[in-house]
C-alpha cells in the first residue's frame, strides 16, 4: 500500500530515543516509506541516527532541542520551517513516564507536565500556520495510564490525560484547516525504557511473563514497529476522514477482559 507520504516533511518529537524506543522506530518507517523524519530531541544520539538514515539513502533531519523549555519549542519548528519551507505533519511523542508522585515537589510535579505534555501544545502552536497550509495531521503519542491510573506517577498520568483532551480539542478546532488530529495509546510495549523498568523488578522475567498473560491478542507485548505502523496509517491521505479519535494499539489490553488464562 502507498501511504503517499514520499517527500513529506514530518516532525517527531522524541525521535532521538535508544534504538528500538516509539520515536526511532517512528523516525525510521517514516523513512523508509520515503518521508523526511525531523528528528527533535536533546540528546546528540539524533545526528548518529540521522547519519545512519542517510547511509541508506534515506532522507532526515535532525535538530538538537529541549522541548521542555518554550525556547526549545519554537527552535525546533523554526529550524524545520528555515530548512524545508514547509511542515506537513507533527508526531508528538516525547514523554518519559517519570514517576513523580505525592512524594514529589510542586516544581517537579509542574517539570513533569513540561516534559510530558506542554511542549505538545507549544509545537503544534508554533508550526500551525504550516500545517494550515499543508493540511497536514497531528498525531500524539498517549499512554493507558492516562485511562487506568498506575500509582505513584501523578504529573505523567496528569499530562497524558491532557493528551488525550487536547486531541479531542484540537480535531474540533482545526477541522476547518483540514487538519486532522488524532491519538495512538501505548500499552506494554517492550521498549528499551520498558525494559530498565521491567529490571527494577526482583524478577524481571517473571514481571513480564504476569503482564503477558494479560494481553488478551497474542498473550505478547506491542512491537514498537506495530505502534509505528498505525502513526503511518494516521499520518497518511489512507485516513483522510479519520481526525479526533483515540486509538488502542495494545493487543486488547485496555478494553477487554484481562480474566483470562
Amino acid at each position: 500500500m502507498d501511504l503517499k507520504l514520499n517527500n513529506k516533511v514530518i516532525i517527531v518529537t522524541g525521535g532521538a530515543g535508544f534504538t528500538g524506543s516509539i520515536g526511532e522506530v517512528t523516525v525510521r518507517h517514516i523513512a523508509a516509506e520515503g518521508g523526511i523524519p525531523v528528528i527533535i530531541d536533546k540528546s546528540e544520539r539524533g545526528f548518529q541516527l540521522e547519519k545512519r538514515l542517510a547511509e541508506q539513502g534515506q532522507e532526515a533531519f535532525f535538530v538538537q532541542a529541549d522541548l521542555t523549555t518554550e525556547e526549545g519549542c519554537h527552535k525546533a519548528v523554526g529550524k524545520t520551517a528555515q530548512t524545508y519551507g514547509r511542515i506537513e505533519g507533527i508526531v508528538n511523542n516525547l514523554g518519559v513516564n517519570d514517576g513523580v508522585g505525592f512524594e514529589h515537589s510542586y516544581d517537579a510535579f509542574i517539570d513533569s507536565l513540561k516534559l510530558n505534555l506542554v511542549h505538545f501544545f507549544e509545537v503544534t502552536k508554533a508550526a500551525l500556520p504550516w500545517l494550515k497550509k499543508s493540511g497536514g495531521p497531528v498525531i500524539n503519542i498517549a499512554s493507558k495510564v492516562a485511562l487506568t491510573g498506575q500509582g505513584g506517577t501523578s504529573g505523567y498520568a496528569a499530562a497524558k490525560g491532557g493528551v488525550l483532551a487536547l486531541t479531542r480539542e484540537w480535531a474540533l478546532e482545526l477541522r476547518e484547516s483540514g487538519i486532522r488530529v488524532n491519538a495512538v495509546v501505548v500499552a506494554e510495549s517492550m521498549t528499551p525504557a520498558y525494559r530498565e523498568w521491567l529490571d527494577t523488578f526482583d524478577n524481571p522475567e517473571q514481571a513480564r511473563e504476569t503482564i503477558t498473560s494479560k494481553i488478551p491478542l497474542g498473550q505478547r507485548m506491542t512491537e514498537p514497529s506495530e505502534i509505528a505502523d498505525m502513526v503511518l496509517f494516521l499520518l497518511s491521505a489512507r485516513s483522510s476522514h479519520t481526525t479526533g479519535q483515540i486509538l488502542h494499539v495494545d493487543g486488547g489490553y485496555v478494553h477487554l477482559d484481562r480474566a483470562i488464562t
